[in-house]
C-alpha cells in the first residue's frame, strides 16, 4: 500500500529527515521518501492509516499537508 502527500515548508534535508523519522516510526510503515524538490512525501507499507500519516505530519510542524 502507498500513500502521497503533497507537503508545503520541505525546504531541507534536515526536514526531509525530520518527516522520515516521525512518519517510519508509525506501525505499518515499510519506507518513507521525501522529495524536497517538489515537497512530496511518499510512505509504502502494510495497513497504512491516512489519516494517522496526516496527524504525525501535522505534529512534526507540516499541518498543510495534503493527500496527492
Amino acid at each position: 500500500m502507498q500513500e502521497t502527500f503533497s507537503v508545503q515548508n520541505v525546504k531541507c534535508g534536515g526536514c526531509a529527515s525530520n518527516i522520515r523519522n516521525g512518519l517510519g516510526a508509525l506501525p505499518g510503515v515499510a519506507s518513507v521518501e521525501v522529495e524536497v524538490a517538489s515537497g512530496t512525501v511518499v510512505v509504502q507499507g502494510d495497513n497504512l492509516s491516512r489519516s494517522a500519516l496526516a496527524q504525525k505530519l501535522a505534529e512534526l510542524g507540516y499541518p498543510e499537508a495534503s493527500a496527492k
